[in-house]
């Protein structure tokens, strides 16, 4: 800007001084700039004239670079303060809602002014997803919290009143009476083994012996095992193992099938018939399918494989024996594998589960 002035300036000097330029050397003026050579009398007149003219252009040039760059300066200290504020207003908001959140209220929101630049936008929708986050872990946090004291609540007042029955003398000290006991310790057990669980799958250890493997093998060992208590709970077993490597962790792939077992045993006894198939998918993956024709999954099954301690209705009670964390589990185990749990109703009725676990090399 005082560049522009400057130059200006100077050329309105130059100007005024060409027409205070007396005929003679104004004409030599021109033929100069034609390139031309005026006669000695005319081109001594122009010189003379010209430094007659130096010093008071000098001083006139000074002042006005001076002028120049003082309106120059504070124009930019104007711009510069407009700018400042119109940055520093949405950080400030930024500021004090960042302290909000830090107080613990996650519900605060900031919204952007219009006019904002883009980097200050984009911060401002990164903050807003942030707080969401926060505001979706605490709500599931506090969930988890009231269900583990719920689940917990039932087994530990049945053992506080058994053993006070007992001291009191209400209850004799016979065999059925402490293995009614022990049922609910390994109850407490069961849920506090599940419970570790996801905690290793949020601390990213739950897999940690990975090795080469026919997943037809492991699910037909495990199935084997499992078919007295399907049976017992009137399910008619098939299978339809293809051999499936991959390299997996054993034991968690097994715990993933029983859990999916057990599930099947409590809700979909009814259906009659529980089928399992093993099979190699194109990409080098393997899935695991397990079909059923029980009551299959609500339509808000969206929550179902996300949310701990779920039930799909109040049918499916810990009177079951479940502690509602299995499919949360199977879904922490696929997932530590590089893949993912898929739950879906199938047509005439029942429910399809389906482990894809992802081959060594995609998996992330």
């Amino acid at each position: 800007m005082a560049y522009v002035g400057v130059t200006w300036y100077s050329a309105h000097l130059e100007e005024d001084n060409n027409r205070s330029l007396p005929p003679e050397a104004a004409a030599a003026y021109r033929l100069v700039n034609e390139g031309r050579v005026p006669d000695e009398t005319a081109l001594r007149t122009l010189v003379e004239h010209l430094d007659a003219l130096v010093a008071p252009t000098d001083f006139k040039v000074q002042i006005a670079t001076l002028a120049i760059g003082l309106v120059s300066a504070l124009v930019c200290a104007i711009i510069g303060v407009y700018l400042a504020r119109r940055i520093a207003r949405p950080l400030e908001t930024l500021s004090g809602a960042a302290e909000v959140l830090r107080s613990g209220d996650f519900s605060v929101r900031v919204a952007a002014s219009p006019g904002t630049t883009r980097e200050v936008s984009s911060l401002v929708e990164t903050f807003n997803a942030l707080a969401t986050s926060l505001e979706q872990m605490e709500e599931r946090l506090r969930f988890s919290n009231m269900a583990v004291a719920h689940e917990l609540r039932t087994p530990l007042t049945v053992l506080q009143g058994g053993l006070q029955g007992i001291l009191d003398g209400v209850f004799p000290m016979d065999r059925k009476v402490l293995g009614d006991l022990l049922l609910q310790v390994e109850g407490l057990a069961r849920i506090i083994e599940d419970l570790r669980t996801l905690s290793l799958a949020i601390g990213q250890k739950l897999v940690m012996q990975r090795q080469d493997l026919d997943l037809a093998e492991v699910v037909e060992t495990l199935l084997s095992a499992s078919r007295p208590m399907l049976e017992a709970g009137g399910l008619a077993l098939e299978t339809s193992l293809r051999p499936a490597r991959i390299s997996a962790d054993p034991t968690r792939i097994r715990q993933a099938v029983l859990a999916l077992m057990e599930n099947a045993a409590r809700y979909a006894a009814s259906g009659g018939s529980l089928r399992c198939e093993t099979e190699q998918l194109p990409d080098g993956g393997a899935l695991i399918r397990v079909l059923d024709r029980g009551p299959g999954f609500p339509e808000d099954m969206d929550a179902v494989a996300v949310n701990p301690f779920w039930r799909g209705d109040a049918s499916r009670s810990r009177a079951t024996g479940g502690t509602g964390l299995g499919l949360s589990i199977v879904q922490a185990i696929a997932t530590a594998h590089g893949g993912d749990l898929s739950l879906r109703n199938r047509p005439g009725g029942g429910a399809m589960v389906e482990i894809h676990l992802r081959a060594a090399g995609e998996a992330s």
